[in-house]
């Protein structure tokens, strides 16, 4: 049987405080050497996704903006599947909404609702860089969205429900991460993107065991159609009250320290 992990970047994989996956680096390259796929399902961009799998030496698929497409490298899989894009190196599988229906949606709920709201198509470069604490590097390949809008919410919690509801009645689909407030295709989420490719290495392989490692309500789809769904501890040392399943299985430790302990104990302990 052939073990699939999908993880999350912000608060799991990545420090939620420096975005290094140093701590998790150790156990990365264990799981290079037994040929353990490891597949990005964030909402970062096709960019940082990219980066973040050449600074981990990473060739395996990756899932970008919350389920707005999934990469996959050619010739990775032996046969041929439908994709909607190529490019030099990847075939893409487009699920989600284009960038700029979405910022028109998004637009339009802030007109109508008043509430404060300012996405990253509204900040330049610096903003972004000075709001999230990244290089301006990393924050110009963050604003290269395609299908989904991060954006600040600068209102008291209780408003998020009246915020949901439009964003639901507009034909959209929203989510909170740790840090942002996101907007992105009705039909659209991690969990029917982690379906689409558990499907590809079904094909592949015959049998596979997936484990999806995340720490916030974002990654509640994701965590939902995994055989094995880990919950880290978010930047808070708590885990998420809103991410509630009985079948999820609580790690202790913030981020990649507790990503690196539920991969010892769910993925490692079966492969020695």
């Amino acid at each position: 049987m052939k073990t699939i992990i999908f993880t999350d970047l912000d608060g799991t994989l990545l420090d939620p405080f420096t975005y290094s996956p140093k701590k998790a680096e150790p156990i990365l390259k264990i799981l290079k050497q037994k040929k353990i796929p490891v597949i990005f399902c964030t909402c970062k961009t096709q960019a940082e996704n990219e980066y973040y799998q050449k600074k981990l030496k990473i060739k395996d698929p990756f899932i970008v903006e919350n389920g707005g497409a999934i990469f996959i490298p050619k010739k990775y899989f032996s046969f041929s599947f439908p994709y909607d894009k190529s490019s030099k190196d990847h075939f893409i599988i487009e699920l989600g909404v284009d960038y700029k229906k979405i910022r028109k949606g998004l637009e339009k709920i802030k007109k109508q609702t008043k509430l404060k709201i300012r996405g990253f198509g509204d900040m330049t470069v610096e903003e972004v860089a000075k709001d999230t604490g990244l290089s301006l590097k990393m924050a110009e390949m963050a604003k290269q969205k395609k299908y989904n809008e991060s954006f600040k919410f600068e209102e008291p919690r209780e408003a998020a429900k009246i915020l949901f509801k439009k964003i639901k009645e507009s034909g959209f689909n929203g989510s909170h991460g740790g840090r942002y407030y996101n907007i992105f295709g009705k039909n659209t989420d991690k969990g029917k993107a982690v379906k689409v490719l558990r499907k590809l290495f079904k094909k592949e392989f015959k049998e596979v065991k997936t484990i999806g490692l995340g720490d916030g309500l974002n990654d509640f789809s994701m965590l939902k159609v995994v055989d094995i769904p880990v919950l880290v501890q978010d930047k808070i040392g708590i885990w998420n009250p809103h991410v509630k399943s009985p079948r999820f299985h609580k790690i202790k430790g913030i981020g990649p320290k507790g990503w690196t302990r539920a991969i010892n104990k769910f993925v490692l302990n079966e492969h020695t």
